[in-house]
């Protein structure tokens, strides 16, 4: 076949129109005989049902494609993964294979994020230098504000932190963290609408843009400082376009004759796998769809567009790969043309692909790669030794608060956990009556009604500490929490001595609301217990680090959890969880023996877990978590032997990546084979 020259007289040559997704009509699909138009409408297909033959990899070198990083730029778990994967691998696997995280070099400051690059080091936003050195120039050609393809030079640069690689890709248009005078007040680190109008949409897809460009100009003129990945893994949403570009990018360039045969089969023969966070955030962008897409697929847009086919599926919003019904959708892409697909736990991996409550748009597709086996769940791990109790931590904590003494302890050690539950008494009793010392150790908290509990102290052993120090969003479930208590409260099933409970985080000032009147309801029920429950907003690291220390309980009444890290971390300081049974809380926590769950659990009033008898007599989730609540209250009380195992088991509970058989070596087998 001939090529046809990359000519704006070819009229197949030609960006997607203004208002293209705005008439709101049905996608049809021409009947095509052309090779590489149908080869775009049958891919979904084919990696949807796995028909794509895994490669030979001898040694791997796979790349960690991120926009958050725990080490330099983290706002949430998918930071923690993406550093702390490739850490484990490297240290643990050898021979020869390896893995290199590649990030935005993010540049500026938000006002609590703040990144800068000099003189050949970067200090991330976590506060740890690197020392960079720039390898090449790449162009990556998107759209600027007037919708003229442009190429954007992004510089190269390459690091060793640890024992991990590091390649940063630095435009400072796209990265930049400098926020816009609209920039909402919610929106900040990597996510910010930055000084140039860029939002985090548009620097995503050109985030994965540049990664296409890269690893094509590496197949062209290899570099010594970067060796050609040989397996790409997208790490959410963010990198949600890159299957696209590796797939139909490089077949219409082949099309069009921009791009020979060869390179294309070189990019196309690079596995994709994807791995999905939390599926409620997808990279929508309904006012940039055309300019987004535009940018991805330059010219050919139109015709990538009209041929991008979803796999056959009873969903009329996912009949194109590239938009969900009239909206460009950043994960969409991965999702239909990705090699492998995977969530951050086996139960979360089965609530998308049945529940629409969970996996939205793409529960059918999810539910197609299941079936076909090439959508996998593997726990996200932890290091161990960063999260239990650790001695310069709890040593920090103590200076910090001057006169505290909470101690180190471990499964061996029981009573130092019960002298730290004594310290947190202290703690939250001074900060009560001093209101000086308050502002000075919580200074951007706020807090509501503090009240002395120090009569306490003498009744420590027998009296339970619960606590909840996560973000104050509607996942977490605080609204639940408070039913739950006080549900409890009005049928009189606290018994003395009354659990204390210190609940909040950073976050929306409606949950602390939510908590305040919590609060007020159980003061007018019955105001010694209400004395024992703090709520506060705001988040000081020491703070919840001291309550966490000292807490028996940890409660988790979450909406979602795809996987959770909030519950490792509480075992991890024998701090049993009280948990919904929804996703990575069912891998992770054993009923009964580190933690409690529910007994069902409920998504748009439909049971997603436990039998249809007991959902028909609990009948909501704030029904099952009041009895779950209640059942670990009763077990303290009546039964503390049970509770004192029940904490060494999770004390001893490690999910650290690399333990025997752990989620390290799920990847190196997913990685080598495609399967696990």
């Amino acid at each position: 076949m001939t090529s046809v020259p990359l000519t704006q007289e070819n009229a197949n040559l030609k960006p997607l129109p203004k208002g293209f997704n705005k008439k709101k009509l049905p996608i049809t699909y021409s009947v095509v005989t052309n090779p590489h138009l149908l080869e775009i409408q049958n891919y979904s297909r084919r990696q949807c049902l796995g028909k794509t033959p895994w490669p030979q990899i001898d040694k791997i070198n796979a790349w960690m494609i991120t926009a958050e990083t725990a080490t330099f730029m983290k706002w949430g778990g998918l930071g923690m993964i993406a550093s702390e994967l490739p850490e484990a691998f490297n240290s643990n696997i050898g021979g020869g294979n390896s893995m290199t995280v590649v990030t935005p070099l993010y540049l500026g400051d938000t006002g609590k994020k703040k990144a800068l690059l000099e003189k050949g080091v970067y200090l991330g936003a976590e506060h740890k230098e690197i020392k960079v050195e720039k390898v090449r120039t790449i162009e990556v050609p998107f759209l600027n504000d007037r919708n003229v393809l442009v190429k954007n030079k992004v510089a190269v640069y390459t690091g060793k932190y640890d024992n991990t690689n590091y390649i940063f890709l630095d435009s400072p248009r796209f990265f930049s963290i400098n926020p816009h005078k609209e920039n909402p007040s919610a929106q900040d680190g990597c996510y910010v609408l930055n000084e140039h109008n860029i939002n985090e949409v548009e620097r995503f897809a050109f985030f994965s843009k540049a990664v296409y460009e890269l690893v094509k100009s590496l197949c062209q003129k290899p570099a010594e400082e970067i060796p050609l990945p040989n397996i790409l893994v997208a790490n959410d949403w963010h990198s949600g376009a890159l299957a696209g570009l590796m797939k139909y990018f490089s077949t219409i360039q082949v099309e069009n004759g921009t791009m020979d045969d060869a390179l294309a089969a070189r990019l196309k023969a690079i596995p994709v796998i994807h791995i999905a966070h939390h599926l409620g955030y997808q990279g929508w962008d309904y006012e940039n769809t055309r300019k987004i897409l535009n940018s991805l697929y330059e010219n050919m847009a139109t015709q990538v567009f009209r041929n991008a086919k979803a796999i056959k599926n009873s969903n009329p919003r996912t009949t194109n790969t590239l938009i969900v019904y009239d909206c460009y959708n950043q994960a969409s892409c991965d999702f239909h043309l990705a090699d492998r697909v995977v969530t951050v736990s086996k139960n979360y991996m089965e609530e998308v692909s049945k529940e629409l409550g969970f996996g939205f748009d793409f529960r059918d597709i999810l539910k197609i790669r299941k079936d076909h086996r090439n959508f996998f769940g593997i726990v996200n791990g932890y290091e161990k030794s960063l999260i239990s109790p650790n001695a310069k931590k709890i040593a920090d904590v103590n200076a910090y608060f001057k006169d505290t003494k909470f101690q180190v302890f471990d499964e061996t050690s029981p009573d130092k956990k019960l002298e730290n539950k004594k310290e947190a008494i202290k703690l939250l009793s001074r900060i009560a009556t001093d209101k000086n010392y308050r502002e000075k150790v919580i200074p951007l908290i706020d807090v509501y009604d503090f009240e002395d509990i120090s009569d306490a102290l003498a009744k420590a052993e027998k009296t339970p500490f619960i606590c909840a120090t996560s973000r104050l969003v509607e996942q977490k479930g605080y609204d639940i929490a408070a039913q739950a208590i006080c549900n409890l409260t009005k049928n009189n099933c606290l018994q003395k001595e009354y659990p204390i409970f210190v609940l909040g985080g950073a976050g929306d000032i409606n949950y602390f609301e939510i908590l305040k009147k919590l609060k007020d309801s159980v003061k007018a029920l019955n105001p010694e217990i209400a004395k024992r429950i703090f709520v506060f907003r705001g988040y000081k690291d020491e703070f919840a680090y001291a309550i966490q220390l000292a807490a028996d309980f940890y409660m988790m009444p979450c909406r979602f959890e795809p996987c959770g890290l909030t519950q490792m971390e509480a075992m991890a300081k024998g701090s049993l969880p009280i948990a919904m049974s929804t996703g990575g809380l069912v891998d992770t926590i054993d009923d009964g023996t580190d933690g409690f769950r529910t007994e069902v659990f409920f998504a748009d009033n439909r049971r997603v877990y436990g039998n249809n008898i007991t959902a028909r007599r609990i009948k909501n989730n704030e029904n099952a978590y009041s009895e779950t609540l209640l059942k670990s209250l009763n077990t303290f009380y009546h039964n503390p032997e049970k509770i004192k195992e029940m904490q060494a088991n999770a004390l001893r509970k490690d999910f650290s990546w690399s333990t025997a058989d752990g989620s390290l070596y799920k990847y190196y087998r997913l990685f080598k084979t495609g399967h696990l």
